[in-house]
């Protein structure tokens, strides 16, 4: 008893003696458009890796107030080193700071820019500032990290999630009706 053979095969088998078909593909012609299209753009000076799509607007609409303060912020800095440091100085420094802050929160959290590495350092170094301010600087200085590095690895981790879901939600296509 051997088993019987299916009078017909559900694929379709070509000739021994034919040459296959060329089937046209417009795939591959369109991949290396598109390569060749990029590689124009980056000569061209058009594209910026790391970006997409648009800069989010400020929370301001058109004026450019975290611009002003980061401008307002260096000349306090400026001052603050010509006059030998002091409260000019700080204040330079901080106003600085605020105003980076907002354009990389900004940037990163709507899927712009990536800011994952000084976004996370900042809260990081502020902790380690505010326990020196509280109980001195330690013995040995490698106990700042015990925890500097946790808080700045766990916000390392979250910021790069947040950025990536709202990169993918930037970048997604909306469905074809």
């Amino acid at each position: 008893m051997t088993p019987q053979k299916s009078k017909r095969s559900s694929r379709k088998r070509r000739k021994r003696n034919t040459v296959p078909r060329a089937v046209p593909s417009t795939r591959r012609d369109e991949r290396a458009e598109r390569r060749a299209e990029a590689r124009r753009e980056v000569r061209r000076g058009n594209r910026q890796l790391g970006r997409e799509g648009e800069r989010p607007e400020g929370p301001f609409g058109g004026v450019p107030v975290a611009e002003i303060a980061i401008f307002a912020g260096l000349v306090g800095v400026i001052v603050g080193f010509i006059r030998g440091g002091g409260p000019v100085l700080v204040g330079g420094i901080v106003v600085v700071a605020l105003g980076v802050i907002e354009i990389c929160g900004r940037e990163h959290f709507s899927g712009y820019r990536s800011h994952t590495t000084l976004l996370a350092s900042i809260p990081s170094l502020g902790g380690e500032t505010a326990i020196v301010a509280a109980f001195g600087p330690p013995d040995q200085k490698w106990l700042l990290l015990v925890f500097v590095i946790p808080v700045y690895c766990l916000l390392f981790w979250l910021l790069r999630r947040k950025f990536v879901s709202a990169r993918q939600a930037r970048v997604a296509r909306p469905p074809m009706p």
